[in-house]
Parts: structure tokens; sequence; C-alpha cells
């Protein structure tokens, strides 16, 4: 296999010169028709589709595409692209409710925050928040849930914050369903009293304050981080073998409960002998992690709890790229469209999916996607187009 690489404008555009002839006896002019292969449109499914992989997919603000198309001669103004994007999301908004729906069935459900500004709602002129007036906190929430083995990413982005748009998704749950696990971290905002779940908290986040501290308690710091090393290396264990579920925490009870059995002890033997004072650093550490004891250590109890919350935590990397370049959305409905792309595009990536060829399709068939949003999932599309042909 010889491979030969070239490059190209991401947009790339083709004109007709059509011939216009006026009749010499009564003036009309007569245009040729267009070819069929030009169809009806200016700006084609791909395009749609291109624009909002670089500017949701990649962080690409429209001003940079602006000056890439600018210098490479195919001219394409950012307000031009906002409109193309904007024009293509009515038809995405049935899969990503679809895609919504599925994650409220999901076994695990992910979430977190991140910070985001949206002009129209700040300032003295700001939209206020119905629910809460006073409210002024703008966040970007990621909820990533594993159902039926996918994975599914969504982005919400106002004033709610992370527990608020997980209690809107998991509104849609089926009522027969047990309860899914929750993973957070411990703050209080990402648990609304009304939400059913089984919470389980990060364990990197409770790792990290050791981190944190360990250049001033090295000797203390290293017997933790010893302990929850023995954990991570068992869960990968597991992970490479494909251990099943109740596999998985049948392994972690022989493999790693002795561990954490004995750094438990070590901790509450921290403050009851007085070696470390409960009001400095490594003691608002030690005293977090035994706070938060149980949901911490969850993956003993429970099959498929997971240990971390870094697989929200990497889906947020997404709104923080675009947050890094572009800086702000204008309106709430701005940033609702840009949740709806980074939703599906970050669906495509967690699940091998080609991003750009998956939002072609859904632009292209907006009304068989209307229909059916179920046959127009990130890993079901290919399949249910081949058959459909």
């Amino acid at each position: 296999m010889v491979v030969r690489i070239t490059g190209q404008a991401p947009l790339c555009a083709k004109k007709y010169e059509l011939e216009r002839l006026r009749c010499g006896l009564c003036g009309t002019v007569f245009t040729a028709e267009l070819p069929e292969e030009a169809g009806t449109r200016k700006y084609e499914a791909k395009a749609g589709a291109m624009i909002g992989l670089l500017k949701y997919g990649c962080g690409l603000p429209f001003n940079r595409v602006e000056g890439l198309q600018g210098n490479l001669e195919i001219p394409l103004p950012a307000s031009t692209q906002w409109d193309v994007v904007s024009s293509f999301a009515p038809a995405l908004q049935p899969a990503f409710d679809e895609l919504i729906r599925q994650a409220a069935q999901g076994d695990v459900v992910y979430h977190d925050d991140t910070t985001v500004k949206i002009l129209a709602l700040m300032g003295e002129g700001r939209q206020t928040f119905e629910d809460d007036p006073d409210r002024t906190g703008l966040f970007t929430s990621g909820v990533v849930a594993t159902s039926a083995g996918h994975r599914i990413a969504l982005f919400f982005s106002s004033h709610r914050h992370a527990g608020e748009n997980l209690m809107e998704v998991l509104k849609r749950r089926n009522a027969e369903l047990d309860p899914p696990i929750q993973m957070c971290d411990a703050l209080s905002r990402n648990m609304p009293k009304e939400l059913k779940t089984i919470i389980a908290n990060c364990l990197a986040h409770a790792r990290r304050q050791f981190v944190d501290v360990h250049d001033r308690f090295p000797e203390e710091c290293r017997t933790v981080l010893e302990a929850l090393k023995v954990v991570y290396h068992n869960d990968a264990i597991a992970r490479d073998k494909g251990m099943s579920a109740e596999e998985r925490l049948a392994f972690h009870q022989a493999q790693s409960q002795p561990a954490m059995t004995e750094l438990q002890a070590w901790l509450k033997r921290q403050f009851d002998e007085k070696l470390v004072e409960p009001n400095s650093a490594l003691g608002t550490a030690i005293n977090y992690l035994l706070k938060h004891w149980d949901k911490l250590t969850l993956f003993l109890r429970k099959a498929g709890a997971p240990l971390d919350n870094n697989l929200c935590e990497r889906a947020l990397k997404k709104a923080i790229l675009h947050r890094k370049n572009s800086l702000f959305f204008k309106t709430p409905n701005g940033a609702r469209v840009g949740d709806m792309y980074m939703s599906l595009i970050h669906t495509c990536e967690l699940n091998q999916a080609n991003p750009f060829d998956y939002l072609t399709e859904l632009m292209s068939h907006p009304d068989e996607v209307a229909a059916h949003p179920e046959r127009f999932l990130p890993w079901n599309y290919r399949d249910n187009r081949e058959l459909a042909s």
C-alpha cells in the first residue's frame, strides 16, 4: 500500500458559470440550467458538518476559520459560518434528544461542571434564571452515561449546576429501572435532594489532595498513594482481562479490599493518636477521605461502580477548549447550539465513530432523523443506512 497525502481548504467551493442569452425579438433573457450535481443548497450538509466540527470539535473560532479560508481564496465570513451551523441545528435536535433519552437509561452517570460565559446572561441587562433570579453563576455541565455498552456525552450551558442538569436528564428514565450509579465529586450542588441515585465519589479527586501536599508531608502521603496505587493497578488488570462487572467486583474485594481496610485504619489512627493536626493541609486531606469513605469505596460493594470521574473530566476538556479559544457564547441559543454539536461530536469520539460522517448523515436526512432518531445514533447509523439502501 502506497499513500500520497495532499492538502486543501477545510471548505472547498465550486463555481458554475451559466450562459445567458437574450432574445433579439422580445428581449427575454434565458439562463442555462444548473447541472444536477450542483444541488439546490449553496451550503451542503458536508459544509455544515465541517464548520461544526472545526468550531465545536476542534475549538477553532469562526474568525480563525474565516482567516484560513481567506488565505486560501475561498472566503467564508464568521457570520456566515454561524448562519450555516444554526440552520442545520434543527436537523440535529431529534438525535440529540434521543441521546438524552438513552443516557437517562444508563447504568452509570458521570457529571461535573466547568465555568462558561454567555454574554446575554451577564452584566446589568442580563436575563435572569427563573428558578433563582439572584443566581449569577454560569456553568457548562458535562454528563457522560454508559448505557447498553455505549458511552453518551451531553453538554448543557446555563445557570444550572451539574446536579440540576442531571436531574433533568433522569426525568426521562424508565420508572421500572433500578437507580443508576451517580459518579461525581462531593460538592453539595452535584446532589440535589430530588435525585434518586446510588452515589459514588471520585477517588482521583481525593488522591489529588494528597498529591498537592506531598512536598510537605512526603512520608504520610506516600502511605496513601501506595494504597491507592494498588487499587488502580487491580482495576487496570480487570479492564485488560475484560472482566464483567460482577467479576471485577469480586476481584477488587479479594485484591483491593485488604489495602483499603489497612488504609482506613491508618487514617483513623492519625487523628486518634494525634499524629496529624486536623486543621493542617494533611489533616484536611485525611478528613475528606474519611468523611466520604463509603462513597469513595463504592467499587468494593457495588458491581459496575467506577473508581473516579475521569471520564467526565476528559469530556469537559471539549468545553474548556472552546472556552479558551472562543471565550464566550453571545446568547443562550448560541450556547444551546454549541452544546448540541459538542454532545454529538464527543459521543462519536467515545464510540469510535467518524463525527464528520455522522453529522453529514444527520444533516442530509432531516426528515428520516426526525421520524426515527433511534436509527441515527453514532453506533448504529451506518448499519441502518446500509439496510435502507
